[in-house]
């Protein structure tokens, strides 16, 4: 079965025409869907929302953006600071969002959105520019087929379709079941790339409960109808983990399948994960402590923190933990007298360990306090 084939005849129909069995029901703000034209509306074809987690001046990315519905949402919520950019491989879909770009545009008072066609496992190749050189060169030798793999490779590395570490946010839904298996991990690769460190995923898709057997795979209808090219549900959070992504969390899970196959339930989830651990861990005395209820929880990168108990983390760990989306569970400890950066020593991020009161405080504080006159703000007399 050609993957590829299947999935762009379903999706090139789905644009000329409303495809029912291609979405879940989602329930979108429908302050956000006024400007948006019945075309557009009909033709969606997702399983979330990952619209509903973004924040003003972001500069979002959205994977498989079809007829442009998450973006021109996006753009509502990111405002005339922020950008929007959608990527597409199908020239039908591309055209249909394209259409309505200048009136949106007129009604929202501001153009911030644009669309541009490459595959989403492949965010370097700009599929249009690929086009616009076989218009001038043709392939049909040996050598006219050098010379474009030489174009696109040359294209891929100094002009590519999506930077290194251009964008804020990465949004997708309902699209990653439909790359092959053998080009997911890329796809999630990719998505890490185009992050600035800091950034985050936010991917609303179909999984399945069961690894999907070969014969469901070599189905076409299945696969591109979202349905046998699904992650497999914890494969899907281990890929975040596995390309460097932390704090990923299942923000939504359908409490009922969308689809059941031979016993496998397909149902949606949303997914959002953050880039930003990479580089050298420094000591700087900080600690945090996880305020429960679990006794203990371990995070990405190994670190073991007990309830209630000092934890000693270099200085990138306390700015992770201290930020979303740990921070409401943890208690942030700096240090007495800040440790400048010249002089802190390398700390062993492999090991878990107790961050005495002193280390915070100085070996040398002995400081005593007066009796208090009268009650603190916070009623302590």
């Amino acid at each position: 079965m050609n993957v590829a084939r299947a999935v762009a005849e379903r999706y090139t129909e789905g644009a000329r025409e409303q495809q029912p069995e291609l979405c879940c029901p989602i329930d979108y703000d429908p302050k956000y869907l006024r400007i948006l034209p019945p075309e557009i509306l009909e033709r969606d074809y997702g399983c979330g929302d990952p619209s509903s987690y973004l924040m003003e001046g972001d500069i979002v990315l959205d994977l498989g953006s079809g007829g442009g519905k998450i973006c021109y949402i996006a753009a509502q919520i990111v405002g005339p600071r922020g950008r929007v950019i959608g990527v597409d491989a199908n020239a039908e879909m591309l055209a249909l969002a394209r259409r309505h770009q200048p009136e949106i545009a007129r009604r929202l008072g501001f153009d911030t959105v644009v669309f541009l066609r490459g595959h989403i496992q492949d965010l370097r190749s700009d599929l249009e520019a690929v086009d616009r050189f076989l218009d001038g060169r043709p392939v049909r030798s040996v050598e006219d087929l050098r010379d474009l793999e030489a174009f696109r490779e040359e294209q891929r590395r100094t002009a590519p379709l999506v930077a290194d570490e251009s964008v804020d946010v990465v949004v997708s839904n309902c699209v990653l079941n439909l790359v092959r298996d053998e080009d997911k991990a890329a796809l999630v690769r990719e998505i890490y790339r185009v992050l600035r460190p800091g950034g985050r995923a936010v991917i609303s898709d179909i999984v399945a409960d069961e690894p999907v057997p070969a014969e469901l795979k070599r189905d076409p209808d299945l696969w591109s109808g979202c349905i046998s090219g699904a992650f497999e549900e914890g494969a899907f959070l281990e890929s975040f983990r596995t390309a460097g992504f932390y704090g990923i969390e299942l923000l939504e899970r359908g409490e009922h399948p969308w689809r059941t196959v031979r016993g496998i339930e397909f149902r949606s989830v949303t997914v959002r994960a953050w880039k930003g651990k990479e580089g050298p861990c420094w000591d700087h005395n900080q600690a945090v402590i996880y305020r429960g209820p679990w006794s203990e929880v371990r995070d990405d990168d190994g670190h073991v923190l007990r309830r209630g108990v000092r934890t000693a983390v270099c200085e990138k760990t306390f700015r992770l933990l201290t930020h979303e989306p740990y921070a409401y569970d943890i208690i942030p400890i700096l240090p007495l007298v800040g440790v400048p950066a010249e002089s802190a020593p390398a700390f062993d991020c492999g090991r878990t360990a107790v961050r005495s009161p002193r280390e915070t405080k100085g070996m040398s504080y002995d400081r005593t306090t007066a009796e208090p006159s009268r009650c603190d703000s916070n009623g302590c007399c």
